[in-house]
C-alpha cells in the first residue's frame, strides 16, 4: 500500500481492478447503461433482441455532447451505438473474430442512419493492434467515429466516478476498495463486506433501492417497509457501504431509538444509523414506538446535523406502529416522502434476482438445467421474496425439491412447509448448532465458549462441541452467517442469515417439549424476553411457544435476570412489553405468586404517559384480574396527579387506560382537571416557558404542550367555558413558540418541503431473449 496523494487516503498501487467477469451478461449491460446515464449523461434505447438485426446488447440513441465528455471527446452529436461484449473468463482478450457478427450488422445500422458513430465497450482487454483492426473494420463498414473501451477503461470509470457506483452497487464487493476510500472508510467497508459481500454478489439494483438513496440523499431519512423476506435488510446494509463512499459517513448499526441517541456524535456529523425492526421484529413493540415518538426530536437534530438515518420493518408492524408516531416531529414521515415499498416489484426485477442467486449459488449444472424452463413461472409466483429466491439457489435447501413448475412454484410460494421439512432432516450437529445460534439471541460469538446449560443443549440433541464446531462452518452461508455489524458493539459471531430461518427454526423446537425445557434454562436474558410466548399465541410470526407445564421453569429464569433488569443490563423496555404482551392470566398469577412487588414497581410511573411502560403492564395485571381495589385507586390517583401537573392527556388517548378505567374513572379525572388545571392553565404556560431548553426547535418543544391540550379541548367539546378557556391556551402556546422561535437558529440549508426526484428508473424493453438462457452454462 502506498500513500496517495490527497491526505487520508491508502490507496493499492497500480491500476483499479473490478471482477467485473463475475457479472452475468445482463449485469454487464446494466452497468453499461448506468455508464451511459451517469457518465456521459445519454438517454438511450435498448434494441429489442428479436428485431435488431443480431446487435445483442445494444444501446442507441442520439449523442448529446456531455459537459465533462471522460473518454469520448471525439463523439460528435448524432447518432450512436453502443455494443456491449461481456466475457465470463477472467484475463480475456478480445480478438477481431470475436465480432465477425457485428461488422457484418453495422453497415445495415449506417445505411438506416442509426449508426454515425459506434462504441464498443467490453470487460475484456483490447490490445493496441486487435483495437486497430476492429476500428479499421468498423470505418470500412460506414462507421464515422468508432471508439473502443477495454475492461480497464470501465475499471478506471468506476474508480473515479463515486455516483456510478452508488447505482451499481455490485461493484464495491469486485475489487479493491482502498482504491476508492479513505483509511477510516476502508476500515469500515471491510467489516461491512464481511456482512454484505454474499449480498452484493447478488444484488440487484431495484426501483425502491433507487428511490432509498434518493431519499437518504435529499432528506437524511428513510423508512424502508415491506413483507418479510423481501430484501429491507439487504437495501439498508448496500446504502450503509453507498454512504461510506458517497457521503463519507461512517456505519452506526442501532437497535432503537435510544441506541441511536446514545450513539450520536454532534462532533461527527456524518453518521449513518441503520436500524433494523425498528418497531418489533415479529411483531409490534409499543415500547419501540413509544422510544422513537420520544426521540424523535433528537433524532431530527442529528439528520439536520448531517446524520443519515435508515429504519426498516415489516409492512404489518408499521401499520399497527403508526397511530402512535408523532408524525409532526417529522412532517415528510406523515407526508410518505421518505418511505419506501420494497415488495413492488416488477417483473424484470423478478427475473434479475431469480438469475443472479441461481447463476451464484451451489446448485449443480444438471439442476440448474432442470429449473431453467420453470424459472419465468417462479419469477411470477405470488408473493415473490429474494430470500426464497436465494434458498432455491442452494442445495441445502432443496434437497428433495422437485424440478417441475409445480414443485418449484411451491417452494416460492410456501417456503415454511418446506423449511420445516429441511430442518427436520438436518443431522444432530447441525440442530445443536442452529439451536446454540438461536439461544444466544442476537449471535453467538466466536471463539466458542460454552457453559453448563449449552453443554447441556448439545448432550440432548446428541451432539458433541467438537460436531457443532464443524456444523457451525458448514451452515454458514446457508442457514448462517458470521460477521459481526460494522459500528455495532458486538464481537464477530454467528447469527441465522434470514429473521424468517430463525423463526422457522423456533417453531420446529417447540415442537420438542424433552428439548424446550433445558433450552430455556440455557436463554440469556435479552433472548428470554424477546424470543418465548407464554400463553397468548396471538402474535404475527413465530415466537418459542412455552407449554403451561414450563412456566414454573420460566418463572425462575426471570426472577433470576430481574435484578439485571433493575442495573441496566438488558433494556427495561423488554421486560415491560414481555409482561404486557406474552403472558397469559395463568402465567401472570404464578409470577405475581412468586414475586408480590411486581405491582408495587409497576405503579412508579411518570410523566408522559404516551411513553410510559408500566401502565401496559398495569392494564394486563388488570385484565387478569390482579389488581386489588386499593391497588386501582392508587394508580387513578397516580394518573390524576400527572393529569393536572404536567399536564398529561395520555390517559384519554392510550388502549391501556380504557381497560384500567370506567367511564365513571374517567369522569373523575376529567372533573379534577376541569377543577385544577384549567384555573391555572397561565401558571402551567409560565412553567413551560421557564424550562423551555436553549436551542431547541419550540414548535416541536411546545407541539407536546399543545398536544396535552387539544386532547382535553376534544374532552371538553361540550363544556364551552372550558373549551374556551383551552382554546385561549392553545393561543398563548402558540404565540410563545413563534416568539421563541426568533432566536432559534435552524440548518438554512433545511426544507420543509421534498425535492423534486429525478426519473432514476430504468427503461426495460421487452425481450424475447430470456434472461436465463445461460444458467445452466
Amino acid at each position: 500500500m502506498t500513500d496517495h496523494p490527497r491526505k487520508g487516503i491508502v490507496a493499492a498501487p497500480g491500476s483499479p481492478d473490478f471482477a467485473l467477469h463475475t457479472l452475468g451478461w445482463r449485469a454487464f449491460q446494466d452497468l453499461c447503461a448506468a455508464v451511459l446515464r451517469e457518465v456521459w449523461a445519454q438517454s438511450v434505447h435498448t434494441f429489442a433482441d428479436s428485431n435488431d438485426g443480431g446487435r445483442d446488447g445494444a444501446f442507441y440513441g442520439t449523442w448529446q455532447q456531455p459537459p465533462d465528455p471522460i473518454g469520448v471527446q471525439d463523439i460528435p452529436d448524432g447518432p450512436f451505438v453502443l455494443q456491449c461484449k461481456h466475457t465470463k473468463k477472467a484475463d480475456t482478450t478480445l480478438a477481431p473474430s470475436d465480432l465477425d457478427d457485428e461488422f457484418a450488422k453495422v453497415q445495415a445500422l449506417v445505411d438506416r442512419d442509426l449508426c454515425g458513430s459506434y462504441i464498443l465497450l467490453t470487460n475484456a482487454r483490447v490490445s493496441g493492434t486487435s483495437e486497430a483492426t476492429i476500428r479499421q473494420r468498423l470505418l470500412d463498414a460506414g462507421v464515422v467515429h468508432p471508439l473502443i473501451l477495454d475492461g480497464q477503461w470501465v475499471c478506471d470509470t468506476i474508480a473515479s466516478r463515486q455516483r456510478l457506483r452508488t447505482f451499481v452497487p455490485r461493484v464495491y464487493g469486485l475489487g479493491d476498495l482502498s482504491q476508492i476510500l479513505d483509511e477510516r472508510a476502508y476500515t469500515q467497508a471491510q467489516a461491512l463486506l464481511g456482512y454484505l459481500r454474499e449480498e452484493l454478489a447478488t444484488f440487484v439494483v431495484i426501483d425502491a433501492y433507487k428511490h432509498a438513496v434518493q431519499a437518504v440523499q435529499d432528506h437524511g431519512f428513510v423508512l424502508l417497509l415491506g413483507e418479510p423476506a423481501v430484501g429491507k435488510s439487504v437495501i439498508a446494509a448496500t446504502l450503509a457501504m453507498t454512504a461510506l463512499d458517497a457521503w463519507g459517513c461512517l456505519t452506526v448499526n442501532a437497535h432503537d431509538a435510544d441506541g441511536l441517541v446514545r450513539h450520536w456524535n454532534p462532533h461527527e456529523p456524518n453518521q449513518f444509523f441503520w436500524i433494523d425492526d425498528a418497531f418489533g421484529a415479529v411483531r409490534h413493540e409499543q415500547q419501540l414506538t413509544d422510544s422513537w415518538s420520544r426521540h424523535m426530536r433528537h433524532v431530527m437534530t442529528a439528520v439536520r446535523g448531517g446524520a443519515k438515518v435508515v429504519l426498516t420493518s415489516r409492512d404489518y408492524i408499521y401499520r399497527d406502529a403508526r397511530p402512535y408516531l408523532k408524525e409532526y416531529a417529522y412532517p415528510l414521515l406523515h407526508e410518505q416522502q421518505v418511505v419506501v415499498d420494497v415488495a413492488q416489484l416488477p417483473m424484470h426485477e423478478r427475473r434479475q434476482i431469480l438469475y443472479n442467486h441461481i447463476k451464484l449459488g451451489d446448485q449443480p449444472q444438471e439442476a440448474r438445467a432442470k429449473m431453467k424452463p420453470h424459472l419465468d413461472a417462479a419469477a411470477a409466483t405470488e408473493p415473490f421474496h429474494p430470500e426464497v429466491a436465494r434458498r432455491l439457489g442452494q442445495q441445502a435447501f432443496t434437497r428433495h425439491l422437485e424440478l417441475t413448475e409445480q414443485g418449484i412454484t411451491d417452494f416460492m410460494a410456501r417456503p415454511t412447509a418446506f423449511l420445516h421439512d429441511v430442518y427436520a432432516e438436518l443431522g444432530p450437529d447441525e440442530k445443536a448448532a442452529l439451536a446454540l445460534t438461536y439461544q444466544a439471541g442476537e449471535h453467538l460469538p466466536a471463539p466458542l465458549n460454552l457453559d453448563a446449560s449449552q453443554d447441556d443443549v448439545i448432550n440432548r440433541v446428541g451432539s458433541t462441541p467438537a460436531g457443532v464446531s464443524r456444523a457451525l462452518l458448514a451452515l454458514t452461508g446457508t442457514f448462517l452467517r458470521f460477521a459481526s455489524l460494522p459500528g455495532s458493539d458486538s464481537t464477530a459471531g454467528w447469527s441465522f442469515r434470514h429473521p424468517t430461518l430463525q423463526e422457522s427454526f423456533a417453531e420446529f423446537m417447540a415442537a420438542d417439549p424433552n428439548l424446550l425445557s433445558i433450552f430455556i434454562n440455557g436463554l440469556n436474558g435479552r433472548t428470554l424476553l424477546t424470543r418465548i410466548d407464554c400463553g397468548t399465541h396471538q402474535q404475527r410470526g413465530t415466537l418459542l411457544r412455552v407449554p403451561p407445564a414450563l412456566y414454573p421453569a420460566v418463572i425462575k429464569r426471570l426472577l433470576a435476570v430481574e435484578p439485571q433488569i433493575r442495573d441496566g443490563r438488558y433494556y427495561p423496555s423488554e421486560w415491560y412489553n414481555f409482561f404486557a404482551t406474552r403472558c397469559s392470566d395463568a402465567f401472570l398469577q404464578l409470577y405475581v405468586e412468586e414475586n408480590n412487588q411486581l405491582k408495587e414497581r409497576m405503579m412508579h410511573f411518570i410523566s408522559f404517559m404516551d411513553s410510559a411502560h408500566e401502565p401496559k403492564v398495569l392494564a394486563r395485571l388488570h385484565e387478569a384480574g390482579l389488581l386489588t381495589p386499593q391497588e386501582h385507586e392508587h394508580v387513578r390517583e397516580k394518573v390524576a396527579e400527572l393529569a393536572v401537573e404536567t399536564p398529561d392527556a395520555a390517559w384519554l388517548r392510550k388502549r391501556e387506560w380504557y381497560v384500567l378505567f370506567s367511564d365513571a374513572d374517567r369522569e373523575y379525572l376529567l372533573q379534577r382537571v376541569r377543577e385544577e388545571l384549567i384555573p391555572d392553565l397561565e401558571y402551567t404556560i409560565s412553567i413551560w416557558k421557564d424550562n423551555f431548553p436553549s436551542g431547541e426547535d419550540p414548535y416541536q418543544y411546545y407541539g407536546t404542550l399543545q398536544d396535552e391540550l387539544r386532547t382535553y379541548l376534544d374532552a371538553f367539546e361540550q363544556d364551552r367555558e372550558t373549551a374556551d378557556a383551552l382554546d385561549l391556551a392553545i393561543t398563548k402556546v402558540e404565540e410563545a413558540a413563534a416568539s421563541s422561535y426568533d432566536d432559534y437558529k435552524p440548518d438554512p440549508d433545511e426544507s420543509p418541503y421534498p425535492r423534486r426526484r429525478g426519473d432514476l428508473s430504468r427503461q426495460d424493453s421487452t425481450r424475447d431473449r430470456s434472461i436465463f438462457d445461460d444458467i445452466d452454462s
